[in-house]
């Protein structure tokens, strides 16, 4: 693994000593993907994301819909609360963002939430708010989250929901991510994968490339049993997820038609194999959707041509993973295909 560049990002025209936090969002480094992916056949880069002050690619989305905000006059710092649903990394995101302007966070997490994600929302002073019983109808949480949402913003004055799922300025965000891609390669990728969610990233992204007349082909990495591609097939239905960060059990308002060239499915299974071969092999300590990104890449031998570049985007790092995808106990009473059966063997990583 060796680090390729970092990309740009505009800051105020003053030392860097001087430069406050959030100024600092983006320009995430650009590294080879070498040991994983033998570059006689492609080359592979990863951007990691974790590398913002928040931890994640979540930032990004976070400063451009807050900020939005605040220029438009709809949260007033030291009056407004924010409310918004998330599973971790956007939450995190809000709440430094919410924590440096002086605006109030309610945050809707449900039982997949990790302790650690909500008690560093908590350290930034945000108020986190519980989500226990799935959506009737759907038997997923998200929905449920929503709904909550919608109750706070009736009952507390001067609320407002960015609403990552739908707000234009969470994909806005991500044009500088592509711009800081292809400012880093001195060019566009032959491809691009990345894990959906929001979609607010791969719009984004999208949009960048179609205004600069790109070719670059982006490959969707979604969850199985995730519905923003259309319905599970009957095999997916049995499959109830556990690792956040990516897939959806309802269609974003981001996703529009014809954003994506190719769509690839992985389990939960597959994201934590594909973690620990990225630790494993190059050093690199990623979350549970940049695993299923590796998952993804493992498949595309049959249909990528030979010498391509590819750009994988890294979400998050795997800090916040440790007690989940990177705890053997976990993993094991999950996921026992991926050790060996042979106690007395030393266990070796999948």
């Amino acid at each position: 693994m060796t680090v390729l560049a970092s990309g740009g990002v505009a800051v105020p025209a003053c030392p860097k000593w001087e430069t406050d936090i959030v100024a600092v969002i983006g320009g995430t480094p650009l590294v080879t993907l070498d040991r994983l992916f033998p570059p006689e056949k492609s080359r592979v880069y990863a951007k990691c994301e974790g590398f913002n002050p928040g931890g994640s690619i979540k930032d990004r989305a976070a400063k451009s819909m807050i900020e939005h905000a605040l220029r438009t006059g709809r949260l007033v710092p030291g009056v407004s609360t924010v409310v918004e649903s998330s599973s971790g990394n956007l939450g995190i995101a809000l709440a430094q963002l919410c924590n440096f302007y002086r605006l109030n966070l309610i945050c809707v997490v449900d039982p997949r939430t990790t302790t650690q994600n909500m008690a560093i929302m908590r350290a930034y002073g945000a108020r986190v708010d519980m989500v226990e019983q799935r959506d009737p109808a759907t038997g997923e949480f998200l929905p449920a989250r929503i709904a909550r949402v919608r109750s706070h913003l009736a009952s507390i004055p001067d609320a407002y929901w960015p609403n990552q799922y739908a707000n234009e300025h969470n994909a806005r965000a991500h044009h500088t991510t592509m711009r800081e891609i292809c400012e880093a390669l001195a060019g566009p990728p032959d491809y691009l994968f990345l894990s959906a969610g929001t979609c607010g990233t791969l719009r984004g992204c999208v949009e960048y490339l179609r205004d600069h007349q790109l070719a670059t082909r982006v490959v969707a990495v979604d969850a199985v049993g995730s519905v923003i591609f259309g319905p599970p097939e009957p095999w997916e239905h049995s499959h109830r997820r556990t690792i956040p960060g990516h897939g959806a059990a309802v269609v974003p308002p981001l996703l529009q038609p014809g954003l994506v060239d190719r769509v690839v499915k992985v389990s939960d299974a597959d994201c934590v194999r594909g973690c620990r071969r990225l630790l494993a092999q190059e050093s690199i300590l990623a979350g549970g959707s940049s695993g299923a990104v590796v998952a993804a890449l493992d498949r595309v031998e049959s249909w990528l041509e030979p010498g391509s570049t590819c750009v994988a985007l890294f979400p998050d790092g795997g800090d916040r993973y440790l007690d989940t995808i990177y705890s053997d106990s976990w993993v094991e009473s999950r996921f026992p295909e991926l050790f060996p059966h042979d106690q007395d063997q030393e266990r070796s990583e999948p």
